[in-house]
């Protein structure tokens, strides 16, 4: 076998192993509803709010209120996608890519895009994480998973 046979061979074998770890590892929508209820578990009791404040947050119900919103950043702190105080844009289409369904990648990200200046406008990150998780969930509520 010439080189760039093996060369060729390498890269596609390194491409079927690349999709196939995107395929299995990806997370269905209700794996990563479930995963939320850990980090829920965690954030509700540091934040002080109630299943009744936060609970329906991914039907659009967002409560107005500091404890609230610090829920919410508590939340994107524990799936890293906080960094440095600030809402890391790179960060969350990176967690998007490696733990959402790739039926639900592209429209996900188109909103992660459309939303991701909403964060500048705040110096506080509770209120960066509150403004910004209701504007994806206006923008595509059928797209929104929140724990």
């Amino acid at each position: 076998m010439n080189r760039q046979a093996f060369q060729s061979m390498c890269f596609l074998e390194l491409l079927i192993c690349f999709l196939l770890f995107n395929v299995t590892y990806a997370m269905t929508r209700q794996q990563l509803k479930n995963s939320g209820k850990m980090m829920k578990k965690s954030c509700i009791p540091k934040n002080d709010v109630t299943e009744e404040q936060v609970g329906s947050i991914e039907q659009g119900k967002f409560i107005e209120e500091r404890n609230v919103m610090c829920y919410i950043a508590c939340i994107y702190t524990m799936t890293q996608v906080i960094k440095n105080n600030k809402i890391n844009h790179d960060a969350v289409t990176k967690q998007i890519d490696t733990m959402f369904p790739a039926d639900m990648r592209v429209a996900v990200k188109a909103t992660v895009d459309k939303c991701k200046d909403v964060s500048k406008k705040y110096k506080d990150i509770c209120e960066a994480s509150y403004w910004t998780a209701k504007c994806m969930y206006d923008a595509d509520p059928a797209n929104f998973i929140f724990p």
